[in-house]
């Protein structure tokens, strides 16, 4: 190592320079055993991670190539004790080193793994993850109770997305602590809250908060948390980290989300997706009304044509068959037989004279004809 002095003192760059020529020298080909947390795949096919113990943390990174050879790598996740042979390395631009890992196996569970294991199991056993548990969310949520942190950009993003689809909806937060300690029993405080709630009830719940490490996101892993999920008389939205972080309180709730912009998204409709279909409802009933209204009207128009022609075709034989009839009686009436120089005679009563001794000397009768009627006398 050169001397250095008052008088010829290390530069920022020289420094991180020589540091990393140190470790790299000293710490290569190195074992080390110790717990994963953070664990981060990115799509390069390279992934970045942290190396823990109960006092020190060491970023990490596993490069695609040695990520791919490695045959544990299925077993490699947050939480999951692991041996790692790894060369140290200095980032000298940010004077920052990490350990780039180049095999590693699995020796073990984590505590807070084992933990969550256990926990998960007892859970389960007692139902509390079961499907037939688990509620359908509202369709059109008139308020909405949020459980999560003011501090970041959660809520906000939250609200905003709410605001942008459904601008009627009432929100309400419940300011709880996401981290740490103190997290478990303010979450659960925030749930107890809206389900007590006599003056705002709301219609669904979201327990949220952003990304973070497995250790970071452990409170939601806590029993006390889980239970107030399974327990809530509302229906509650699990999103906590990101797509792939699974706490227990995601297996507990009626529904999760893979972030809480996503839990806003699923929580309520979009007003403005509604309207359109409620348009395009419209016009279908209003265009089947019209098409039932027209059916009928042909319906009653090709009735009123069969019914027409049938009263015609009745009619025309009703008068055919009384033409017959007035035939048939012209034929038997007494009357026709005048038109052929016959004629009726009647006493004063009116009765037909069929013979002479109907009549005696002196009685007046009439005698009709064809074409008038003349009174006689009978004079012998």
């Amino acid at each position: 190592m050169s001397e250095r002095s008052q008088e010829n003192p290390y530069t920022v760059s020289a420094l991180s320079r020589e540091l990393k020529r140190m470790m790299e020298e000293r710490f290569t080909r190195i074992y080390v055993e110790a717990e994963i947390s953070d664990w981060r795949p990115y799509p390069s096919g390279h992934v970045y991670f942290t190396l823990k113990d109960e006092e020190s943390k060491i970023s990490a990174v596993m490069f695609k190539s040695s990520f791919e050879r490695c045959k544990a790598k299925r077993s490699l996740r947050d939480g999951a004790k692991v041996l790692v042979y790894a060369n140290a390395t200095v980032y000298a631009p940010r004077g920052q080193y990490q350990l780039v890992v180049l095999a590693a196996k699995p020796v073990g569970e984590g505590d807070l793994m084992q933990r969550y294991l256990e926990l998960k199991a007892k859970l389960e056993e007692e139902g509390l993850f079961a499907a037939s548990r688990k509620r359908p969310l509202p369709f059109m949520p008139r308020r909405l109770g949020l459980v999560t942190s003011l501090a970041g950009a959660v809520v906000h993003d939250m609200c905003r997305v709410l605001s942008r689809r459904f601008p009627a909806l009432e929100a309400r937060i419940f300011p709880a602590i996401v981290q740490g300690a103190p997290a478990p029993a303010s979450i659960a405080a925030g749930i107890a809250y809206f389900n007590a709630c006599e003056d705002w009830r709301a219609d669904a719940i979201i327990v949220a908060r952003g990304g973070g490490s497995f250790e970071d996101l452990f409170c939601f892993n806590d029993e006390t948390v889980v239970r107030a999920v399974a327990g809530s008389g509302i229906p509650v939205i699990s999103a906590v980290g990101h797509e792939t972080d699974f706490t227990l309180c995601d297996f507990a709730a009626d529904a999760r989300a893979g972030t809480p912009s996503i839990a806003a998204e699923i929580a309520v409709p979009e007003k403005r997706e509604l309207e359109r279909k409620i348009a395009r409802f419209g016009e279908s009933l209003v265009a089947a009304l019209k098409g039932k209204y027209e059916l009928f009207a042909q319906r009653v128009d090709a009735a009123g044509e069969r019914f027409s022609h049938v009263f015609e075709l009745r009619l025309s034989r009703a008068e055919s068959k009384m033409r017959e009839l007035a035939a048939k009686l012209e034929m038997l009436s007494p009357y026709g037989v005048l038109e052929r120089g016959y004629s009726i005679t009647t006493d004063a009563e009116g009765r037909i004279v069929r013979s002479p001794g109907q009549v005696a000397q002196g009685d007046r009768i009439q005698t009709r004809l064809a074409e008038g009627s003349f009174v006689s006398v009978v004079s012998a």
